[in-house]
């Protein structure tokens, strides 16, 4: 863990002067054969899906499947930013509603013994302006994991573990809590080496943590309207604050997480603060390798708003159906001020599409963005 996301004035501490990198359309290099690398992800993904619908005898989400809370609240953006971080969503001061889903990272509903990466999605509604080709709802996503960085560098990387996360899924799942614990075993033995998880056994054995007391990174790269950046969230309450000391012992409890996140929820607001790290420069910050820690030392995460998500039912059956079943979050839900970029994201814009319409037929739900909070049963 580390005082990196404990601090939650992290961007004080401005070390390098260099002005933030001016956004250009020459930023991406796409290689030549990643259309036919995209379309086989799409294609394991694809097949992944149908054996967890055939086996649930329902669709859910290739990833992140297994919700652990679903709340409403509010995405307030800070007044008197400075001009490199007033740009898009966040340039001028103002509240938006949201919607915020919190899951575990697998494509399956496993039990929480099983503890790997997790995934807060985010739905702004109320958002004007410019959007990319095909989005035409007031709406911005945000799709965060944890994890600074993504454990493969580009499509062509994570292609070859989508292969094995397919083969895996037809696993037994006591094989799959055996790799957790070991990957997480293995994984303590590489922090108390080097300070610092690796990303690939953080991926398959994250630590049991409270859901809402750590951070959530976009980890790849997108626009940030005249500059690029990266962006996450952070928790920011002292109730959380205190939550972050704690891990969390799943035992027979196969739904700990969630259990966790709706005891808190009953009588606590979660707050997270979003925050932008600037590129400054594309060789030390690239945006095509997602697996490249950018440092915060030359360049820090600085806030620009706060999600607030009030005390309520984290688990209403209504909003919690309509979160899993109808709603989408997708990279491509955005602003084109905050396209996103590099290998890896430009292989999410066409895999959640391929993935959200195959679960919408299979469970023949209309695949619909809605335009308003008040759509979102509370």
């Amino acid at each position: 863990m580390g005082s990196r996301w404990n601090d939650f004035h992290l961007d004080d501490r401005i070390t390098d002067q260099r002005a933030p990198l001016h956004y250009h359309d020459r930023i991406e290099t796409p290689a030549i054969d990643e259309d036919k690398i995209i379309d086989a992800i799409i294609a394991s993904m694809t097949r992944e899906s149908e054996t967890t619908a055939d086996r649930y005898k329902h669709a859910v989400r290739a990833s992140h499947a297994k919700v652990s809370g679903v709340a409403v609240g509010e995405l307030r953006v800070l007044p008197d930013l400075p001009p490199e971080l007033a740009q898009g969503l966040f340039a001028k001061p103002g509240t938006h509603p949201v919607v915020v889903r919190f899951a575990q990272g697998p494509g399956e509903y496993l039990k929480d013994s099983v503890s790997t990466h997790r995934g807060m999605a985010i739905k702004v509604f109320g958002v004007e302006g410019e959007k990319l080709p095909g989005h035409d709802a007031p709406t911005q996503d945000f799709v965060f994991a944890t994890g600074l960085v993504f454990p493969n560098p580009d499509a062509k990387g994570f292609l070859g573990s989508m292969k094995q996360l397919e083969m895996g899924t037809k696993a037994p799942e006591a094989v799959k809590v055996a790799v957790s614990q070991a990957a997480r075993a293995l994984d303590s033995v590489v922090r108390a080496v080097k300070g610092e998880s690796s990303p690939l056994l953080d991926f398959f054995g994250h630590q049991p943590l409270h859901p809402l007391a750590e951070p959530y990174y976009s980890q790849a790269a997108l626009r940030y309207g005249d500059h690029v950046a990266k962006i996450a969230a952070f928790p920011a309450s002292p109730a959380q604050s205190a939550l972050a000391k704690e891990t969390l012992h799943p035992g027979d409890d196969p739904d700990a997480f969630r259990h966790a996140v709706l005891a808190y929820l009953k009588g606590e607001a979660a707050v997270f603060e979003i925050r932008v790290q600037l590129c400054l420069d594309l060789n030390e910050m690239p945006v095509e390798n997602a697996s490249k820690e950018w440092s915060e030392e030359a360049s820090p995460y600085r806030t620009v708003a706060r999600i607030v998500l009030p005390p309520q039912d984290g688990y209403a059956e209504a909003k919690r159906k309509y979160a899993d079943d109808v709603l989408s979050f997708r990279p491509a839900h955005s602003l084109a001020a905050h396209r996103p970029l590099g290998s890896l994201m430009r292989a999410r814009l066409k895999t959640y599409q391929a993935l959200s319409r195959f679960r919408h037929e299979r469970n023949q739900v209309s695949e619909v963005e809605p335009i308003s909070i008040d759509q979102v049963p509370t």
